[in-house]
């Protein structure tokens, strides 16, 4: 197996996990902004740790800044919209539905770094859509088209989808922007994405939710949890970003699609109706034909 395709099914474990955590801290006390904050502000010191132990720091080329600030700021806002999406869907069509994030990268992807996928993984991608168009329907929802298609959750994952995958392609261009081998790439990357991250939304949360920093604080032996799952999910994306297209790697990490499934019926005893078991089928569907065709 190609070290690409493992570091993205790593990264899909723990951020399942993390999003679990995530969604505990959200429904416990914690405002949306909040609950995204804990995850930078935990994982960012050990981060940083490690970067000041590496003896040779590598050189970074002038255009490394913009990527890293324009993909640190727009996965804070897709966190956010993650977040606010499990107030509205149960957690396994939450995710489902961020997944549009898939097919939205590739596109991203052609205009900022040129890099484009196969025909047969673009179908593949489009196969995926459809179940989460199939997802988007909201429970007990009577009307036309536009009810089905113009709603709440609906517009959080999709937004959600742009967010990550504009972060996902900037995070490889600023890796490819580090002089070093990929591991070196990926950290020093990541640390100074969460060094904005941190520095941004800590500024943001002061002025428009005061205390709400503080209730990250106190909430510390939980969110504690979700920087570490987060430090290592992070990680493990960046590394496979530096190795291969944005586009591919999410393509494989669809299957968190199936990890959610299982978090939502054992752990959150939440019901999974038979539209959205088989739109989750859909999708993992198309995971299994994107990692034949790639």
């Amino acid at each position: 197996m190609e070290s690409w395709i493992f570091f993205s099914l790593a990264a899909t474990l723990f951020q399942t996990i993390r999003f679990m955590l995530q969604k505990v801290l959200a429904t416990g006390g914690l405002s949306a902004g909040g609950a995204t904050f804990a995850r930078f502000l935990y994982s960012g010191p050990i981060v940083w740790l490690i970067v000041l132990l590496v003896p040779d720091w590598p050189a970074i080329a002038p255009g490394f800044w913009p990527y890293a600030v324009v993909g640190g700021v727009t996965q804070i806002l897709a966190t956010v919209c993650v977040v606010l999406l499990f107030q509205t869907r149960n957690f396994a069509v939450g995710i489902t539905l961020k997944k549009t994030e898939v097919l939205l990268t590739v596109l991203v992807g052609i205009v900022i770094l040129g890099e484009g996928v196969s025909w047969p993984g673009f179908a593949a991608m489009v196969l995926g859509v459809l179940g989460v168009l199939l997802l988007s329907d909201p429970p007990k929802v009577q009307g036309s088209w536009r009810s089905l298609l113009l709603n709440r959750a609906v517009g959080l994952g999709l937004t959600s989808g742009i967010f990550f995958a504009i972060s996902a392609v900037t995070y490889r261009g600023a890796s490819l922007q580090v002089e070093a081998e990929p591991a070196i790439r990926s950290l020093f990357t990541l640390a100074c994405v969460l060094m904005v991250q941190v520095s941004a939304l800590g500024a943001w949360l002061l002025i428009r939710e005061p205390g709400e920093v503080t209730r990250v604080a106190r909430a510390w032996r939980r969110a504690a949890w979700i920087g570490v799952t987060s430090l290592a999910g992070s990680y493990c994306w960046f590394t496979a970003f530096t190795l291969e297209n944005a586009g591919y790697v999410f393509a494989v990490g669809q299957v968190e699609v199936i990890l959610s499934l299982m978090a939502s019926v054992l752990f959150f005893h939440e019901k999974i109706s038979r539209k959205e078991v088989f739109g989750i089928g859909l999708i993992t569907l198309s995971v299994v034909v994107l990692i034949a065709v790639t």
